[in-house]
């Protein structure tokens, strides 16, 4: 059991506990909880215990004394326990219920709502560069992402070409969510061309060979299982006219990594820049989603071609920041910043380069990728 520490902090009182497989949830909370009751609903004697009597669960807490603390883990398995949590948390205000899933498929279309709102909803993310700390290896991060599991693996690389064959058998294929899985695995491809750049399904339709309607339905699928996420196009006070379309990640770049084709025809350095990407887009949704403060995730593009690749709003914070794979800077890398700035003379903006050395061109900080990364920590409003 890995046990170092997690920059998430839980909420107060019940809450839901949202994440991808391996990212650590089940050892943070065995860590953070270790007499709380337990129900694993991975142990397939356990989950059809409780498929076939959900109130069993209000049994075996009737059956502990004095516990506080009650994880239901993956509960996405046994929707009908979130009616008996329901009524447990109307009836006993000292139970503190978390439940943990890794697809909210399940949930929210089996007619509960996530409990209508009563329990508030954190999520669970992907190493960040700060909590690994020494440990931390840009080189290694790009090779095979942050995913706890992974990280930790005796043979990291085996564990990472598992994963994505991991959702489509135990998520995809068992819950019967697509009728042609081999449709979905050639989508998976299709769709990491897509990877931090801006999400046409039309093109990804004409690429996988099916209909527009099925891609929406498999991008959904492939949200629900929180295996990727959109960033939309920041348009407050907009003074140019901005792209409409959302850019695509997948949650983590090691993920991105394993299901994008290589072949003579791609270039590697292309490659290597959507990793960089995305590996710098999964720490600031992790920064986001870690902070007490709100913010969201945002970029910024102009329809005469102006790029932002990210900016962080919110009510302490206003960043903007542009991704350049190269070692070193030109005045030319500038002018996307410049233009935002000009726009947003409010916001911070900055550089995260490839160099080794911290510079500020024109009053814009241009910062090593590690140093970067490092320095993002929840506890901090300031990114740079």
């Amino acid at each position: 059991m890995d046990k170092r520490e997690r920059f998430f902090r839980c909420p107060n009182g019940s809450f839901f506990l949202f994440g991808p497989r391996g990212t650590g949830k089940s050892t943070w909370l065995r860590l953070a909880w270790p007499e709380a009751v337990w129900v694993d609903l991975l142990d397939p004697g356990a989950q059809r215990t409780y498929q076939a009597r959900p109130e069993r669960l209000r049994e075996l807490i009737a059956g502990r004394r004095n516990v506080r603390e009650v994880i239901v883990d993956e509960v996405q398995k046994v929707p009908a326990l979130l009616d008996v949590v329901h009524q447990l948390t109307e009836t006993d205000r000292n139970l503190r219920f978390v439940l943990t899933g890794s697809s909210a498929r399940k949930l929210r279309r089996g007619g509960s709502n996530l409990l209508a709102g009563r329990l508030v909803e954190a999520s669970m993310h992907p190493f960040m560069a700060a909590e690994l700390g020494d440990a931390f290896s840009l080189r290694r991060a790009l090779e095979i992402g942050l995913v706890p599991l992974i990280w930790n693996a005796q043979d990291p690389a085996a564990t990472l070409r598992a994963y994505a064959s991991l959702y489509l058998r135990e998520e995809v294929q068992a819950e019967a969510l697509v009728r042609d899985v081999g449709a979905f695995a050639r989508f998976l491809e299709a769709i990491s061309f897509s990877h931090g750049g801006l999400l046409n399904l039309a093109e990804v339709a004409r690429e996988c060979q099916v209909g527009r309607k099925t891609v929406e339905g498999y991008l959904g699928i492939l949200e629900d299982l929180l295996l990727s996420f959109r960033v939309p196009v920041f348009a407050r006070r907009a003074k140019r006219h901005l792209v409409a379309h959302d850019k695509f990640y997948f949650f983590d770049t090691g993920v991105y990594r394993s299901v994008r084709p290589a072949g003579p025809l791609d270039r590697p350095e292309e490659i290597e820049g959507m990793a960089l990407e995305g590996l710098v887009a999964q720490h600031l949704r992790a920064w986001v989603a870690y902070r007490a403060a709100g913010a969201q995730l945002y970029y910024w593009r102009t329809k005469s071609g102006s790029e932002v690749d990210f900016v962080i709003y919110g009510p302490d914070v206003f960043v903007a920041v542009e991704v350049k794979r190269a070692a070193s800077v030109h005045g030319k890398d500038l002018r996307a910043l410049r233009a935002f700035r000009d726009d947003y003379p409010e916001a911070q903006v900055c550089l995260i380069y490839a160099g080794k050395e911290r510079l500020a061109i024109d009053g814009i900080p241009c910062i090593p990728f590690e140093d970067f990364l490092m320095g993002l920590h929840p506890d901090r409003a300031a990114l740079m």
